[in-house]
């Protein structure tokens, strides 16, 4: 289903997640190559662009198979969050996202991130400056609140709506609770019930199942995915075809599997260099053989590889010796 966020129309109503560490060019890219309508930079420091740092830069790096781009930012000071929003929209942006959710110790403490939560008016005051500056399809990434409970998010997404923003993407955890316990769809509910503007949705989406279960309980506009793709890139696919053909995907074949290890391998590589690309890739190696029968084993042997022909040697003789024939698990 398409969706339409200010006037960006984008093809599909799924969502890949910004995450730090995560989400930069290659993955990205393999994202879209699994259909997904809207991918977003890893969180971008406002004050990291301004001072014109090397890595926050590199973070905006793009390409014409990166399309549309969201841009994330994180920033307390509405000044200097005008300005890395003009150097972004600069530097190819489609959508810019202002993250209030973060709830890391090292961006709250800056009152960034999820801090924003508990100070309703420099939210405004941000929003305002903000959509000034631009235009550009403009939302905000939240939590549900500070502390478990607390249901900040109905008043910041009020403000939002107020002050012209153009989506509400909400992860119904509190800041506290980090990544545990359970999402609170509930709260999507009512702040969808509150806004005209769209609202996305995110958390526990681990199955097509659940994408359409939180679309059905919650009203919202389209659904998110994060942790679950780590590894997993089929399940966008999954997700987009249960919800638009209400069909079921098979589980790629080891020898799917063993084709986008080695895509997803080459992209970082090219992306970064031989010997930093097969660092960064190597937590990828281990999501995408995690839940796998010989999988605990397969990681141990390939951590101790460093060559990149060692390393797709034993890829391809892991997936045509232990796994080859046998049922294939996406489960963790």
């Amino acid at each position: 289903m398409q969706v339409k966020i200010g006037n960006l129309t984008l093809k599909n109503n799924i969502f890949l997640a910004p995450m730090a560490g995560i989400t930069n060019l290659p993955f990205r890219t393999l994202a879209r190559e699994f259909g997904c309508g809207l991918a977003f930079t890893e969180m971008i420091s406002a004050n990291g662009l301004v001072r014109n740092t090397k890595r926050s830069y590199r973070y905006l790096l793009s390409s014409r198979d990166d399309k549309p781009l969201g841009v994330q930012i994180f920033g307390a000071d509405p000044g200097l969050l005008c300005e890395a929003v003009q150097m972004a929209a600069d530097n190819g942006a489609d959508l810019i996202d202002i993250n209030m959710g973060c709830p890391v110790r090292k961006v709250v403490k800056t009152g960034a991130g999820a801090a924003l939560l508990k100070v309703p008016e420099r939210v405004r005051c941000i929003l305002q400056a903000v959509r000034k500056v631009t235009s550009l399809p403009l939302t905000i990434k939240l939590r549900s609140g500070w502390h478990r409970g607390d249901t900040a998010a109905l008043e910041i997404a009020g403000i939002a709506e107020d002050c012209g923003v153009d989506a509400v993407i909400l992860h119904p955890r509190s800041a506290d609770q980090g990544y545990s316990g359970a999402a609170d769809w509930s709260v999507i509910e009512e702040v969808k019930r509150k806004l005209h503007t769209p609202v996305i949705g995110s958390g526990d989406v681990r199955s097509p199942e659940d994408a359409r279960r939180m679309i059905r309980a919650t009203g919202c506009d389209g659904v998110m995915v994060g942790r679950a793709a780590l590894g997993n890139p089929w399940l966008l696919r999954a997700i987009i075809r249960h919800l638009e053909e209400n069909k079921n995907t098979l589980p790629p074949s080891s020898a799917e599997r063993e084709k986008i290890i080695r895509l997803h391998m080459e992209m970082e590589i090219d992306h970064s260099g031989e010997s930093l690309g097969l660092r960064n890739f190597r937590k990828h190696l281990l999501w995408y053989t995690k839940g796998i029968r010989g999988g605990s084993l397969f990681r141990e042997v390939v951590g101790r590889i460093h060559d990149k022909n060692d390393i797709l040697d034993a890829v391809h003789r892991f997936f045509h010796t232990v796994v080859e024939g046998l049922p294939v698990s996406l489960k963790e």
